[in-house]
């Protein structure tokens, strides 16, 4: 998106939605709907509505906050707000991981539908499921070509997202139509296992290793993006809903078109769902089918919604890296604004560096990144709930244009929900995302030193919850289930129904964190310039009022 302050007050709902919509519609249809089904089968479908709802959970407490403060890139900011400098960075480095990475996931799920092409360099670029020398290569040209594309216009590009969008809403929708009418078969669904072959701790994986949160994550963008919007307030909220909504259903109508179009002979091949293992799901089924215009569309749509999801990622992921900077834990340059282009252009090579660098490390094949991305996703999602519980307490004043029902319930059940949808990761990928995060501890000491901080103690209190529940989910990880890659020490159920306990104390301790933050003045003056309010642990305030200030950049 345009990042010129000239333009960030002028995104209507409908673009807003198609947005959020233009994210969740990247390469998550592509190869999610197979994926999910070769982990469990046909209890697939129960997957993606767990995962709509867990999304939509975290969502609408991000719609609390954000319709509060609807600045640039957001999500990297409520930790800084609510709980001081040290939080904010680790929150904000977690955020800016997972929305970096999506950059080169694109360009891998292009480059592996490339292989269903009828050319011999093209069916060169995967083997066994992973790319190849020349796979990686192309995938590093589509990289630079995406981030290249954003770097010269986004301008342009933002005016052409609506397009792109519902380009990219036709094609799975005719894919879904073209496959049921090829031939369903019902018998898909109750054969070769029953409902759920491979048991229902395989739909719980599938939640999270299988790209349906991946798929889903496109909320962060209005998030991120909104205060863009006319009214933020009110279009955050209904933007999230819409795109979420619309999302579920068209992911719903492809994992069932997916599902019934599977010859049965070929899953009798095949000894099941596990056995299906398509590098291009959708086109190597519509080959399979002898759809022909299909596979075409599908070779095309594989360009189009990688690119139109890559006008959010960048434009998400430059946002981050500058509010890192603006915090001082990121050089000051990275911040820096092109006086022409209206972009980050320091920032937006970090993160095509960041980019390379995972796609050369662990991304050979869509769905290894994916497994990871997906959890380092669901780190990044733990902020909101508990920004809505501290806010609550020490901000009653806020005028919320949003706010979240049933809060007191909602929040600590959401946070454990979101620690469980970590556990179902499976180990090692939790253990990954862990370290990954924890790298930010040791360079926010560091800077604070520079900046000549002496009481790092105080400033790394309201932040040990984190560093704790990160340890503590490792551990549970490697302990656990055989069925989530755990050593079984854990037995199976009592693992799940520890992390979801124990998620409930951590989601408190965070909210008290918080609490004693306010009190001992760390977190940052209000970015809205709101008068600094009284800590309240009392009844809440009702909202008044209307949101104050325009966005900071």
């Amino acid at each position: 998106m345009d990042l010129s302050a000239a333009n960030r007050k002028g995104l209507s709902l409908f673009a807003l939605i198609m947005i959020g919509l233009g994210s969740i519609f990247g390469s998550g249809w592509l190869f999610g709907a197979g994926q999910a089904a070769q982990v469990a089968g046909p209890a697939a479908l129960v997957a993606w509505v767990i995962g709509a709802v867990f999304i939509g959970m975290i969502a609408m407490s991000y719609a609390e906050v954000g319709a509060a403060y609807p600045l640039p890139g957001a999500m990297a900011r409520f930790g800084s707000i609510s709980h001081g400098p040290v939080l904010g960075f680790i929150t904000g480095w977690a955020v800016w991981i997972a929305t970096a990475s999506l950059i080169p996931i694109e360009s891998i799920a292009g480059t592996q539908y490339m292989a269903s092409w009828n050319f011999g360099w093209a069916q060169g670029l995967v083997s066994d499921g992973r790319l190849t020398g020349t796979g990686m290569a192309v995938a590093l040209l589509l990289t630079v070509a995406l981030w290249l594309a954003c770097y010269w216009s986004v301008a342009l590009l933002a005016r052409a997202n609506n397009l792109l969008t519902l380009v990219k809403f036709a094609i799975p929708v005719l894919a879904v139509g073209a496959l049921i009418a090829s031939g369903f078969h019902t018998e898909n669904f109750t054969g070769h296992g029953g409902f759920a072959p491979n048991g229902w701790s395989a739909v719980l994986t599938a939640v999270t290793a299988s790209g349906v949160v991946f798929a889903f994550n496109g909320f962060q963008a209005v998030v991120n993006l909104g205060g863009a919007a006319k009214d933020p307030g009110r279009a955050i909220p209904r933007a999230l809903v819409g795109a979420l909504v619309l999302g579920l259903v068209i992911y719903l109508a492809l994992q069932v078109a997916f599902l019934g179009a599977v010859p049965p002979e070929r899953l009798a091949e095949a000894g099941g769902w596990s056995g299906i293992n398509f590098a291009s799901p959708f086109a190597d089924l519509a080959k399979l089918l002898m759809l022909h215009w299909v596979v075409t569309m599908l070779q095309f749509g594989a360009f189009i919604s990688p690119s139109g999801a890559n006008i959010g990622n960048v434009a998400s992921a430059a946002y981050l890296a500058q509010n890192l900077a603006e915090t001082g834990f990121f050089p000051k340059k990275i911040a820096e604004v092109h006086p022409r282009y209206g972009v980050a252009r320091p920032a937006m090579w970090l993160n095509l560096g960041f980019s390379v660098l995972l796609l050369l490390t662990i991304g050979h094949s869509w769905e290894a990144l994916a497994s990871v991305v997906s959890a380092a996703m669901v780190v990044s999602y733990l902020m909101g709930p508990i920004a809505v519980g501290v806010f609550r307490q020490t901000k009653p004043h806020l005028p919320r244009p949003f706010r979240l029902p049933a809060a007191k319930v909602l929040c600590p059940l959401t946070f454990a929900f979101a620690a469980c949808a970590l556990y179902w990761s499976k180990w090692p990928n939790t253990g990954k995302v862990a370290l990954l995060t924890l790298i930010s501890v040791p360079i926010a000491a560091l800077v604070l030193r520079r900046k000549g901080e002496t009481d790092l103690r105080k400033q790394f209190a309201p932040a040990w919850w984190m560093v704790g529940f990160l340890l503590w989910m490792s551990l549970l990880s490697a302990l656990g289930g055989e069925e989530f890659g755990g050593h079984g020490v854990l037995p199976s159920g009592v693992d799940t129904a520890l992390v979801g306990v124990s998620a409930l104390g951590f989601y408190f301790w965070a909210v008290r964190a918080g609490v004693r933050a306010h009190e001992a003045g760390l977190p940052a003056p209000d970015p809205l310039g709101d008068v600094a309010e009284p800590v309240v642990a009392g009844p809440e305030i009702p909202r008044q009022g209307s949101p104050a200030g325009t966005t900071v950049a």
